[in-house]
This record gives structure tokens, sequence and C-alpha cells, in this order.
């Protein structure tokens, strides 16, 4: 089964976000899929009308993404990939930056002849903020009450209008583990998310 070429879009194709092509971007979903990430969880095609939101905000983003350790299931219609990514972030008016590692874990599903993305999941592996223009003043009781791994993506987001509304996926913690856990028991069972 030669999956890079089958596979080469989803990871790829997230650039379509930061370019703004958002039927592209819709695209590597299925209708019914879904994502969790810090600032977005609920229907995908509800994520793309919020991510065109977001890129006529002041907080702009840049995903840089690596090739992605892909599963298949045993009759090839299902596959959990994990893929690491760096997020670039910077509110232009704030005058403050950061960037996020994380990896996505996806489950993807080929129907009628089409693999799409069926549920994408982030887990945060750390992030730091970046000052584009000089160093600016940061409330540390603010960014304090995220988990470290990705609080400056989410004190950056909070700041430009975009909350994150709980606790997500952190290296090594138990929401990793659930994530995990979920999708190969989801690839074993052939159930949907």
């Amino acid at each position: 089964m030669n999956a890079p070429h089958r596979f080469h879009r989803f990871h790829t194709g997230w650039i379509h976000r930061d370019l703004g092509q958002w039927d592209r971007l819709r695209d590597l979903f299925h209708p019914d899929g879904r994502i969790e990430i810090t600032w977005f969880e609920g229907p995908a095609h509800e994520f793309v009308d919020a991510s065109a939101r977001m890129g006529a905000s002041d907080f702009r983003t840049k995903h840089l993404i690596t090739a992605p350790v892909v599963t298949f299931s045993d009759d090839g219609a299902r596959a959990v990939s994990e893929t690491s990514a760096v997020v670039i972030g910077e509110n232009i008016r704030l005058q403050l930056g950061c960037n996020g590692h994380n990896r996505f874990v996806d489950r993807l599903e080929k129907r009628d002849g089409a693999w799409r993305i069926l549920d994408r999941k982030s887990v945060y592996d750390f992030a730091t903020f970046t000052f584009p223009a000089g160093i600016v003043d940061i409330d540390a009781t603010a960014v304090s009450r995220f988990p470290r791994a990705y609080a400056a993506l989410a004190h950056l987001l909070e700041k430009s209008g975009f909350p994150v509304r709980r606790i997500f996926a952190t290296k090594g913690s138990d929401l990793e583990r659930d994530i995990k856990q979920t999708a190969f028991a989801w690839l074993r069972e052939g159930k949907r998310a």
C-alpha cells in the first residue's frame, strides 16, 4: 500500500489554512469531520469558518508540518496518523508572538474512494513567546492559568479574542494517552469517531 501519496495532502494541506484557501481546507475533512484544538472544538466545517474569522483578525499563524506516522486498519479503509507541527503565531497589534509545538492525532477514513480526516485532535509539547518588535510586558498570572506546554499559545489566543475553554492534552498526559487509546480502538473496531 503506497501511503505517502494518499496522506500527503492531509498534512501539507494545512497550508490552505495559512493561505486562506477555505474551500480547499474544508475538503480535507469528511462532512461529519470534527476537530479539537486549543481555541476550537466542534464540526470541521465550523472550524473552517472560524479560521476565516481568525484570518481577518490581528492574529496571524503559520504551521510547519512534518511527515506523519500512519497506521492502517486491517481492511485498509481507516488509518490513524500522528504528525508533529509547529504553530507560529503573532498578534500584530500586541506585537507579541509564540511558537507552539504540537502533534496532530488524526483518524482518517476512506469513503467512496476518497481519504479525508474524520477526527483531528492536538497534543501540545511546548510553547514559547516571541517578540517580533522587541520585549513587551506579559501578565505572568494570566499565562499561568494554562499548562506550560501550551501556555504561550493559549495566552496569545485569548488576548486575540479566541478563548481557550478547557485543559488540552500535553505530552505524556492522561489526556494524550486517552486520545491515542481511543483512536487505536476505533482503528481496530471500525467504529466512527
